[in-house]
């Protein structure tokens, strides 16, 4: 089991600590570190950062919304960081949910988005493998375009550039099970927002199908500390705000699997709360049991024993979320 830094995204700016743990993570042999992005800032651009500051280690989005570009924007993103960074790129995707990608990005959820995500990737694989013109006869990713409100003039293309790579790992963030399954099939890995150890019954129908190869990578918070209580408090103020204000009362993609994960009272009252404007008590509300389960808190040697359960499912890379270098440093020191 390989370990990544998970960096998330920005808040109100740029954090000063990013490219030093990045650093770190390089040092303590980490193969990858991983950006993301909301509303706010890009995946991108500091990976690019990243990447002039660092030699070895693997660079990856965790994820990158769909919605915020055409699959041949992010495609050309991908290739362009691969050729500068000497083919360090993974690209990691996420469809994001009806809120974010019609309040942000001004566009319409897809109505079917397993099809939706199935063309995405087609475009980006074609454009990857560079073996002719970008042509897909797609419901959502039409290339070239053929709606009723175009010219008629649009020409397949193909990229100009030759990637350094046609193959540059495709992971997908899916959270339902038929996304899950899907992703088995058209991806190269698969990005968990939860994952519980001891829970893996939970995506079990959804991963019969996982190819030799097959990347396996959930995020989890970790701090080695004394106080476990104390540690988990960031988890429980994460699920808080993803549980509660990550989506619509009606349709929240998290709340959803955390109600298959076995906790559907905890997940709709952490909803009621936080929609009545409640947030500090919706991350009262999140059970210290299912926040310690999705994350590695505590004492070095309580650590260690929870990380072998990490070890004996189906995880190629553990993706670490941590401001504390000596975190890092303890992990790296466990997964030897």
């Amino acid at each position: 089991m390989r370990l990544g830094l998970a960096l998330g995204y920005w808040g109100r700016g740029p954090n000063p600590a990013h490219l030093e743990l990045a650093r770190a993570a390089e040092e303590f042999g980490y193969h990858s570190v991983w950006t993301a992005e909301a509303w706010g800032s890009d995946a991108f651009t500091p990976l690019a950062w990243i990447a002039a500051h660092t030699s070895r280690i693997r660079l990856g989005t965790a994820v990158a919304q769909m919605a915020a570009r055409t699959p041949t924007a992010t495609a050309m993103h991908a290739l362009t960081l691969d050729h500068l960074s000497g083919g360090r790129m993974m690209l990691g995707l996420g469809l994001s949910g009806p809120q974010v990608v019609e309040g942000w990005y001004g566009r319409p959820f897809p109505s079917s988005p397993l099809t939706a995500t199935r063309e995405y990737v087609e475009v980006i694989r074609q454009v990857l493998r560079r073996e002719g013109p970008v042509e897909l006869d797609g419901r959502f990713h039409a290339h070239p375009y053929t709606g009723a409100d175009g010219t008629g003039l649009g020409k397949p293309l193909k990229s100009i550039t030759h990637p350094l790579r046609p193959d540059i790992p495709v992971l997908l963030g899916a959270e339902g099970p038929k996304n899950i399954a899907q992703t088995t099939r058209i991806a190269d890995g698969w990005l968990p927002l939860y994952w519980s150890p001891t829970r893996t019954d939970a995506y079990a129908a959804s991963l019969t199908e996982l190819r030799d190869g097959f990347l396996v990578a959930p995020m989890v918070r970790a701090h080695v500390c004394d106080d476990v209580a104390d540690g988990l408090l960031p988890v429980k103020a994460m699920l808080g705000f993803y549980i509660g204000g990550m989506g619509h009362a009606a349709r929240n993609f998290h709340a959803d699997l955390m109600t298959r994960m076995g906790y559907g009272d905890a997940a709709r009252r952490i909803q009621e709360l936080f929609l009545a404007g409640r947030r500090d008590e919706a991350v009262l509300a999140v059970p210290d049991a299912f926040a310690d389960e999705i994350s590695l808190v505590g004492p070095r040697q309580r650590i260690a024993e929870r990380l072998e359960l990490w070890r004996k499912g189906p995880v190629t890379d553990l993706l670490v979320t941590s401001p504390d270098p000596v975190t890092l440093r303890t992990l790296a020191e466990l997964n030897a």
